[in-house]
C-alpha cells in the first residue's frame, strides 16, 4: 500500500480515487458497503446484478472529490435500465475518471455517523469520531484522539460524543455494534502513525445497518508537502 501511496503522490496527486481510498480503509479493518469499479456499461449492469438492485452508482477518479456537485452520483438505482442510463450520464461529465463505481445501496436506519484522520502539526496523526450524515458540521459532535488508540481510548472516544445514546437500542432499531467501531478507530490511527504520506481520512457517512456501521463513502488525502513519493 505504500507504494501505491508513494505513486499517487509522485504522479503531483492530492487524494486517492475512492475507489484506492476503500483499499485503504479496508485495510484498517473499516467495515464497507460491497462495490467495485467498472470501466463499460455492460459490466456496470453485470455488477449490479451481482450485488443487487437498488444500487450506487459514482464516477471515480482522483480529482473527483465533490462528485455530487459535478453531477457524478446517481442513487438508489433500480433497473438495468437505470443503471445504463445512470453510466451514460456520469462518463458524460467532462472529468477525469480511472472507471464508474458501482456500489450497494444501504439505506440503515437513519442513524449515521463519521469518522477520520487528521494530521495536526503538533500532535501528529489523530483519529475522529463523531455524529455524520447531514449533521456533521452544524453540530460539532465529535471526539478526538492522538493514534496510537488503544481499545479503551477507542471506547472513550466513542463515550464521549454527545449524541452516544443514538448507538444504543434506538425507536426499535438495535444497539450498534461497538465492537466494530473500536475496532475501526484503532485501525485508521495505525495508518496514520503507520503511513506518513497520509495526510486526512474523511469517511462520511457510516450508516448504521442492523447492528454494523458501514462506510460509503470514502476518502483519503495525500501529504504532498514533504517530499514524499520523489524518487520512490
Amino acid at each position: 500500500m505504500k507504494q501505491m501511496l508513494r505513486e499517487a503522490i509522485r504522479k503531483g496527486q492530492k487524494s486517492l480515487s475512492e475507489h484506492d481510498s476503500r483499499t485503504v480503509i479496508e485495510s484498517a479493518g473499516v467495515s464497507l458497503s460491497r462495490g467495485k469499479l467498472v470501466n463499460t456499461r455492460a459490466e456496470a449492469v453485470s455488477v449490479a446484478r451481482e450485488i443487487g438492485f437498488p444500487v450506487v452508482l459514482k464516477g471515480c477518479g482522483h480529482e473527483l472529490t465533490h462528485k455530487t456537485e459535478l453531477g457524478a452520483v446517481r442513487l438508489k438505482l433500480r433497473d438495468r435500465e437505470e443503471v445504463s442510463e445512470a453510466y451514460d450520464e456520469i462518463t458524460g461529465i467532462n472529468a477525469q475518471m480511472d472507471g464508474v463505481l458501482v456500489q450497494e445501496w444501504i439505506s440503515g436506519d437513519g442513524r449515521e455517523f463519521v469518522m477520520g484522520l487528521t494530521r495536526d502539526q503538533q500532535f501528529g496523526p489523530c483519529v475522529m469520531f463523531g455524529l455524520g450524515g447531514i449533521f456533521t458540521e452544524a453540530l460539532n459532535d465529535v471526539s478526538f484522539r492522538v493514534a496510537p488508540l488503544t481499545v479503551y481510548d477507542a471506547e472513550e472516544m466513542i463515550n464521549e460524543i454527545r449524541t452516544r445514546k443514538l448507538l444504543d437500542e434506538f425507536r426499535g432499531s438495535p444497539a450498534v455494534d461497538r465492537e466494530v467501531l473500536v475496532k475501526s478507530l484503532i485501525g485508521l490511527g495505525e495508518l496514520g502513525t503507520g503511513y506518513d504520506e497520509i495526510k486526512e481520512i474523511d469517511i462520511n457517512p457510516v450508516i448504521i445497518s442492523g447492528t454494523v456501521p458501514v462506510a460509503v463513502d470514502a476518502l483519503v488525502v495525500l501529504e504532498t508537502g514533504n517530499g514524499l513519493g520523489v524518487n520512490a
